[in-house]
């Protein structure tokens, strides 16, 4: 039932983020529906300030001020919470239903790490099975499993040339 869960957006009233999280997950768990609502996030990063003296002071900041991010399954009963929740306005809505995260919003802001395994690692062989160069075969020069991009030496008219390809159009040389 997990994987059905999905990121949404919660607006509350300013300075109000950590009341509604903690209001959300109290909720939850005194309605006994962990399942429903698995997560509660406040984005946040570090910022490092540089005072006149010349001192350093870190802090975290709230990338959103005003927004709670909610990874649950919607229902009736999970929509009555959060919209109910001390502070909360509601949901990021269109025409009043919830719209979830895309993936990639998720994932460029962060809010959950997906690990990418290939097959194949700087200085292995490949082949290219998509694109103009199909049936071409390179040495791994660079690897960026996050962006979904690696860096292929090709050798063409006697040069060896980079080209940059996404994951999904090479596959590792099978040696025997």
């Amino acid at each position: 039932m997990a994987e059905d869960a999905k990121w949404y957006v919660v607006h509350t009233y300013s300075g109000y983020e950590n009341t509604v999280s903690a209001s959300i997950l109290k909720s939850a768990e005194t309605r006994h529906m962990e399942d429903l609502i698995l997560e509660v996030k406040i984005p946040m990063e570090k910022v490092t300030e540089r005072t006149d003296s010349g001192e350093e002071k870190t802090y975290d900041r709230k990338i959103f001020p005003g927004y709670v991010l909610v990874k649950m399954i919607l229902t009736d009963e999970t929509w009555h919470i959060i919209r109910n929740a001390r502070g909360s306005t509601g949901f990021v809505a269109m025409d009043g239903k919830p719209v979830p995260l895309t993936e990639e919003e998720v994932q460029s802001l962060g809010m959950e790490r997906h690990e990418i395994v290939v097959g194949f690692e700087i200085g292995d062989t490949v082949k290219v099975t998509e694109g103009p160069l199909e049936g071409f075969l390179g040495t791994v020069d660079e690897l960026e499993p996050d962006k979904n991009r690696v860096r292929v030496i090709v050798s063409m008219f006697g040069r060896e040339t980079p080209v940059d390809l996404d994951l999904d159009q090479i596959e590792p040389v099978k040696e025997d």
